[in-house]
């Protein structure tokens, strides 16, 4: 949790000085690059963990996985590797976006759904989100065939669950109560 802290603070200065310097958006590239890329590459994010590597190697790992980053990037893993923190990277990168895209109106929404999304589903997810928010959203599918049925909408801190095994979960409630 406090690394968790600490990535959100990193994030939001990166943010800020990206914002004055009008680079928030270029910035941002980077942050997605840099999550993906570790999230996607077992070998890169280990090494990054690993307590052994020397920072100044987990500075040029960075460094040579991501040559054309733009300038503030690049000083956000200089102060990384100034503060012993390496290890916070993907974190950062992962907080800066999420907060780029609050600062920017925009908001991610998880759609799980037991198979992938109809465009009947996708017209009621889309009906959902438009009552919920006037916020831009970008939506993501994840299927999980526990729900049986219906979907599951998370948007931020809201939920809206319209999933066949909620309502098998109400229904049981019910009974058991009775």
């Amino acid at each position: 949790m406090a690394g968790t802290r600490a990535a959100i603070r990193y994030a939001k200065a990166v943010l800020s000085l990206a914002t004055d310097k009008q680079s928030a958006d270029a910035v941002n590239g980077d942050m997605q690059a840099i999550a993906n890329a570790i999230s996607d590459n077992k070998e890169l994010g280990e090494a990054l963990k690993n307590e052994v590597v020397k920072a100044e190697v987990k500075k040029t790992i960075l460094l040579q996985a991501f040559p054309n980053s733009n300038t503030i990037t690049k000083e956000l893993f200089n102060v990384l590797l100034e503060n012993k923190r390496m290890e916070l990277v993907e974190q950062v990168a992962t907080q800066y976006s999420k907060l780029y895209n609050i600062q920017n109106g925009q908001e991610s929404a998880v759609v799980t759904t037991a198979i992938p999304m109809t465009n009947d589903i996708e017209m009621k997810v889309l009906a959902k989100i438009k009552d919920l928010t006037n916020k831009a959203v970008t939506v993501k599918n994840v299927i999980d065939e526990d729900i049986l049925g219906g979907f599951i909408l998370r948007i931020g801190d809201v939920e809206y669950n319209a999933s066949i095994q909620n309502n098998l979960n109400k229904l049981k409630r019910e009974f058991s109560l009775n």
